[in-house]
């Protein structure tokens, strides 16, 4: 084989090519994104649509089933899902895995752009948006305290908090959870309005009319330009009691305050989220889609931890979720395993090898076929996840086979009485053929597990692949590290050295051992039947 001779008569070329490789896996290793198990949702776009006022029912007539019906004939839909509430319709399509998730945008917003006509012309402009993995939170933080309410919760954290937390690298957005916002709420008196003729149009309308600002040119001089604005927007609570709405019938106006109740409050009280029996707000931290979820979480920590000490008294911070926690945990016993499984394997080779020279050629080829696997992963885009460790895992048993078939046939014209460096030559040649058949065929069982369809597919496609190319990295780790390292550590059965020659006395004393407790054995065995009988 041109490839083991090359690595026996140019060692160097053998070792830079395995650093070349372990160097490469670990920079690949460094950029993949670590996620729990790998990305296998289904492509998703959602509409939703605001018709402010709207009971459920005439939401579901008016454009829940309009826009059903203008979607309903896209290619590649999986399933339809709807959801009509008081000033909300909401309309979620599932794709086949598939279908690329741009395009199915695209042809949504083009249905949907057809049937604009067909809406109530004071709803709302629908939304269409993409439903990615990732958009998600990964990291939910809550802020609870003793003296202030959502409102002010809600204040500071836009205020002091998003911001710092959005800067941090690897963050794509920052979003409040029972967010209250501070806004002006006009309670309305049905009987006062009715007893003077008006409606909640009218007093729309008003409010449209004189709370705005607007632009009303400039005056030019020869020597200066002045911008003029018209500001007539309201700035509390007397402001919008004191708009005159109408004239009455003895010529008096009506203002918002006689048919009224105004007062500060929050957008929305719809929504509320309570900690330990406490209202409060969750800061969402939503990760970029190739960030690594470990080093984003870890960065959000730092940051919380530095925003913790000029925190008023009052405030306290908790962290409700985080997803990185499992994550690391998951990885730590995948990791746990991957040792456990790297010592069994090369503690099964020194006891039957009985040579620690013969035992470190296939512990150095283990970690050079898993990391070197590492670039594949890289390359493709895939992500460090309980699958594609696992794979790993599972490939120790399958990489060590090449370099024991090279180091057992090498070892084995060795005691046949060759020289190390013939033995290596001849033997790495003779078993070339059989190790790069055995490779290709593992390499044929594990690749078409990438290619099956469905949600199946994309959750083992890149244990298949991981499996695969470290099986790969293996067959070539074989071919040349091996052949190498066997020409240069093994040594004849009268030449061995000191380390070789004392784990040949450990297991010749294990050896009679072993045979002193068979005996004694067999002998209690003859006893027992002897007294049996």
């Amino acid at each position: 084989m041109i490839l083991s001779d090359v690595s026996i008569k140019r060692p160097v070329f053998a070792t830079v090519l395995s650093l070349l490789l372990v160097v490469l896996g670990l920079s690949a290793a460094i950029r993949l994104a670590v996620r729990e198990y790998p990305d296998v949702d289904t492509p998703e776009v959602s509409i939703s649509t605001a018709y402010r006022g709207a009971p459920a029912s005439l939401v579901e007539t008016q454009i829940t089933e309009i826009v059903e019906g203008a979607v309903s004939g896209i290619e590649g839909i999986r399933s339809m899902r709807s959801v009509s509430r008081d000033g909300r319709s909401y309309v979620s399509i599932e794709f086949n895995v598939d279908r690329d998730l741009e395009a199915a945008t695209n042809d949504v917003r083009d249905k949907v752009a057809q049937v604009m006509d067909d809406l109530p012309e004071t709803a709302d402009q629908p939304i269409i948006s993409k439903a990615d993995a990732d958009a998600r939170a990964m990291l939910w933080v809550t802020l609870t305290s003793d003296a202030r309410d959502s409102l002010a919760l809600t204040d500071y954290a836009d205020r002091y908090i998003v911001d710092r937390l959005s800067v941090v690298p690897g963050v794509a957005s920052v979003y409040i959870g029972g967010e209250r916002r501070y806004a002006m709420r006009i309670w309305i008196d049905r009987q006062a309005l009715a007893a003077r003729g008006l409606t909640v149009t009218d007093i729309t309308a008003a409010l449209n009319r004189e709370n705005l600002e607007l632009p009303a040119g400039s005056i030019e001089t020869t020597n200066r330009e002045v911008t003029i604005r018209t500001d007539t927007r309201f700035a509390g609570e007397d402001d919008f009691r004191r708009l005159i709405l109408a004239g009455g019938t003895d010529g008096s106006p009506i203002r918002l305050g006689d048919v009224a109740r105004v007062e500060v409050g929050a957008e929305d009280y719809k929504n509320e989220i309570r900690s330990n029996g406490m209202s409060g707000i969750g800061i969402g931290v939503i990760r970029q889609s190739k960030a690594n979820t470990l080093d984003v979480a870890n960065g959000v920590r730092a940051e919380i931890e530095q925003i913790r000490t000029s925190l008023p008294p009052d405030i306290r911070v908790a962290y409700s979720y985080d997803e990185s926690l499992f994550i690391s945990e998951a990885i730590y016993e995948v990791m746990h395993a991957l040792v456990i499984a790297l010592l069994l394997v090369v503690g099964i080779i020194f006891i039957f090898l009985r040579s620690i020279a013969a035992t470190l050629v296939p512990a150095v080829a283990i970690p050079v076929s898993v990391i070197a696997s590492l670039t594949v992963l890289g390359a493709l885009g895939f992500s460090i996840n309980v699958l594609t460790l696992l794979a790993l895992v599972l490939a120790i048993g399958l990489v060590v086979d090449d370099a024991i078939v090279v180091l057992e046939n090498i070892h084995r014209r060795i005691e046949e009485g060759e020289p190390p460096l013939l033995a290596s030559l001849r033997g790495s040649r003779q078993i070339a053929f059989a190790v790069i058949a055995t490779t290709l065929v593992l390499i044929a069982v594990f690749v078409p597990i990438s290619f099956m369809e469905g949600r199946t597919g994309r959750l083992f496609g890149e244990f298949g692949i991981a499996m695969a190319s470290s099986v790969a990295f293996s067959m070539l780790v074989a071919l040349t590290l091996t052949p190498m390292m066997c020409s240069k550590l093994l040594r004849a059965p009268g030449k061995a050295n000191a380390a070789e020659r004392m784990s040949q006395r450990f297991f010749d004393g294990m050896n009679r051992v072993y045979d002193r407790i068979l005996g004694w054995a067999m002998a209690a065995k003859l006893v027992v039947i002897a007294i049996a009988i």
